[in-house]
């Protein structure tokens, strides 16, 4: 099932960065990884209640930061790519921030 996903998405520039990021085991920051996570680091922590009671715009900020590093392949990009590495950065920490604020937790006291 994960190979016929990673088939579809590799068709935009962007499902090819995802579909390398997901089948890549080792990575440049040294994240550690579960055989059956898919790739994915597990430094981005989930910022929602219950799991989060305060949420800060740096924590918002580093879960941009560290998808943007996966997605990409770079810790730290190189000169000529800092501009769109820190314009997606900027995005991704926006839909977070939003994703956050619009999130209804059923259960949850406010």
């Amino acid at each position: 099932m994960l190979d016929e996903v990673l088939a579809r998405a590799v068709r935009s520039p962007l499902g090819a960065l995802l579909a390398a990021a997901v089948r890549r085991r080792g990575s440049p920051d040294g994240c550690r990884r579960a055989e059956d996570d898919g790739g994915m680091c597990r430094s981005i922590k989930t910022l929602r209640p219950p799991y989060a009671e305060q949420v800060t715009e740096q924590d918002v900020r580093a879960a941009a930061l560290q998808y943007v590093r996966k997605i990409s392949g770079f810790r730290a990009p190189a000169a000529h790519n800092a501009a769109a590495f820190d314009r997606a950065v900027e995005e991704v920490e926006r839909a977070t921030a939003a994703l956050l604020e619009s999130l209804e937790v059923r259960g949850s006291r406010s």
